[in-house]
């Protein structure tokens, strides 16, 4: 087995902040306030008006859900969550509202894990790949037609060699000429708008063939959320490039990050193994199959034939289904896209490309902060951060953090007003017309002179010409803000349920107290897990396994170089931005490496 160990990612040093508008508030002496003590009276009358906030709200996700309408179902489920874990209560110290907290866990666990069945579970039904959608195509191919795809051949500009013989036509004419086929890769290539400036940059950085980027064709459809089927060995491939979740690629992995979700990193990565399996093969065809099916595995097929030639290999019965179909199909989407109005793609438009500021932040911050900072909402920041697993930064770690483009200069400005301890649970507000420290502190459940205290004022101060406050708030526990309750189904492991969820084994070992090597779950045993990002699950009629995993790696690891404003613009400073005169201020992933045989041709 080839292999070799790349070097942690190098990452570009962290930029100092933009001068705030207003001095950056001093961080209190003490740690955050706390809530004020309040008797049980107070506490019971509280929780008698809050429970039937969270049923309304549990009730409303229940009927979305069942209607379909899942994002939706998932808001309301989220809210009726946050409700409770927002209220200042102390969960555990009352058992009403612990009980209470524990059955909404469980519920809606159960609906997810009903909605997974069907396929997606709290996401849309996900379009199948190009891949997937031909998957039963058919070898009779038309002479003619495949005489006029040769004859297209031969005006074709692409930095790969390709060649169009009956297997690469008959997926031509597939997507050319079949409904199916034509609108699963229409889709496709319209979404690669978003990303295709970014990965052809990528790839030339690297020194790979820009067509390469039809891959994710095959692998994707482009979709950087894009997760596999369970394989064998109980993990899933993720993202636009179908890493699995083991292996060393340069792409952190833990209970905050899954770099395998973020695009540019996972191109990067990718492009990098596609040239150590170059590097091993010598063949650009065999490097797409190694891609697929593993490099040794290729290596074995080539020493055992003595033909290091992909189409040979493939006469003689010697790649697995998957592999021998995967190389035609990605030559096919190549040679259309390059010709699309030759074959019926004239309705292709581009997806406009996804424009952000990436700012380097070596703090944790919740994406809450983010959305009140940028004026956007947590929803737009997740799909602009696909890798976060949870909706908070990594603590004690370095992370680019993507905005809305133009918002970088903002943010720096707002940002700076928090104290950097507390950005994993403050709030930045913008005051409202009316609005007074006492109606603002109730709408965030805090006390109006721990209010008035943070923005240095009096308890009794007006806000008229205030624009915004910061809220001291008590940050929520990760592992608590996104715990929930699993029940373990026949089949589960504890390895599988970790992969699921997004999370060590360490961590679900230690969160449910459990000792010992073993790694089975008896089925129906409840287990206290970490939600981790959802995203919807990439539909595969083609099943995967890890039979003969190998842990291939590229040479060197990320650069992490970033472009700071990938729009170029910079929003204007914000005019004020705090009250008067307030002083304020594994880790990797590794490609899926083997393929459960399709019936040979």
């Amino acid at each position: 087995m080839a292999g070799c160990t790349p070097t942690e990612p190098v990452k570009p040093p962290v930029a100092a902040p933009s001068q705030s508008t207003a001095p950056a508030l001093s961080a209190p002496a003490a740690q955050a306030p706390a809530l004020p003590a309040q008797n049980s009276a107070r506490n019971e009358k509280l929780i008698r008006a809050l429970i039937p906030q969270v049923e309304r709200a549990y009730a409303q996700g229940e009927s979305d859900y069942r209607r379909g309408r899942l994002i939706e179902a998932k808001a309301s489920f989220d809210r009726a969550v946050d409700l409770m874990l927002e209220s200042g209560i102390d969960i555990k110290t009352h058992p009403q509202l612990e009980d209470e907290f524990n059955r909404i866990l469980d519920q809606v666990s159960g609906l997810e894990m009903e909605a997974l069945k069907r396929g997606n579970g709290f996401s849309p039904l996900q379009e199948e790949t190009p891949a997937d959608a031909a998957a039963e195509v058919t070898f009779k191919v038309d002479p003619a037609f495949l005489a006029r795809a040769q004859a297209d051949l031969a005006t074709t500009k692409s930095d790969l060699p390709l060649v169009v013989n009956e297997y690469v036509a008959a997926y031509i004419n597939f997507f050319a000429n079949t409904k199916k086929g034509h609108y699963t890769l229409l889709h496709s290539l319209q979404r690669a708008g978003r990303y295709k400036a970014m990965i052809q940059r990528v790839m030339a950085e690297e020194g790979v063939p820009q067509d390469l980027i039809y891959l994710a064709v095959a692998e994707s459809g482009f979709n950087p959320r894009a997760i596999g089927p369970m394989t064998r060995s109980g993990g899933r491939a993720g993202g636009m490039w179908q890493f699995m979740p083991y292996g060393n690629y340069g792409l952190v992995r833990n209970a905050y990050v899954d770099e395998r979700f973020d695009p540019e990193k996972s191109t990067r990565a990718s492009a990098r193994y596609m040239k150590f399996i170059y590097e091993q093969v010598g063949d650009w065809y065999l490097t797409m199959a190694g891609y697929n099916w593993g490099t040794g595995n290729v290596q074995r097929a080539v020493e055992k034939t003595g033909y290091a030639d992909f189409w040979e290999l493939y006469k003689r019965h010697n790649l697995p289904g998957e592999t021998a179909n995967y190389v035609p199909e990605i030559l096919a989407a190549i040679i259309i896209a390059n010709n699309p109005t030759k074959y019926g793609l004239d309705d292709l438009t581009f997806d406009p490309p996804i424009l952000t500021d990436t700012v380097t932040i070596n703090y944790s911050i919740d994406l809450r902060l983010v959305a009140d900072l940028v004026g956007a909402s947590v929803e737009e920041l997740e799909a602009l951060n696909p890798s976060l697993l949870r909706r908070m930064t990594p603590p004690d770690a370095t992370f680019d953090l993507h905005l809305p483009a133009g918002k970088a200069t903002q943010y720096e400005q707002r940002v700076a007003l928090v104290p950097e301890a507390h950005r994993n649970g403050w709030r930045y507000h913008r005051v409202a017309a009316g609005e007074t420290l006492a109606s603002i502190a109730r709408d965030f459940h805090v006390s109006a002179a721990d209010l008035a205290d943070v923005n240095h004022m009096q308890d009794n101060a007006e806000l008229k010409d205030v624009e915004a406050v910061v809220v001291p708030q008590a940050p929520v526990s990760v592992s608590t803000a996104r715990a929930r309750s699993y029940t373990a189904r026949k089949g589960d492991t504890l390895v599988t349920i970790a992969d699921r969820f997004g999370v060590s084994l360490a961590q679900l070992r230690r969160w449910n107290k459990l000792t010992g090597t073993g790694v089975k779950v008896e089925a129906g045993r409840k287990l206290v897990v970490a939600e981790s990002a959802t995203a919807p699950r990439a539909s595969s009629s083609r099943k995967r396994h890890a039979a003969s995993v190998e842990v291939e790696s590229s040479k060197t690891a990320s650069t992490g170089k970033k472009a700071h404003s990938a729009s170029g613009k910079q929003s204007a400073p914000a005019k004020s931005v705090a009250p008067k005169n307030a002083p304020a201020k594994g880790k990797s992933s590794g490609h899926k490496s083997s393929a459960k045989p399709k019936r040979a041709h």
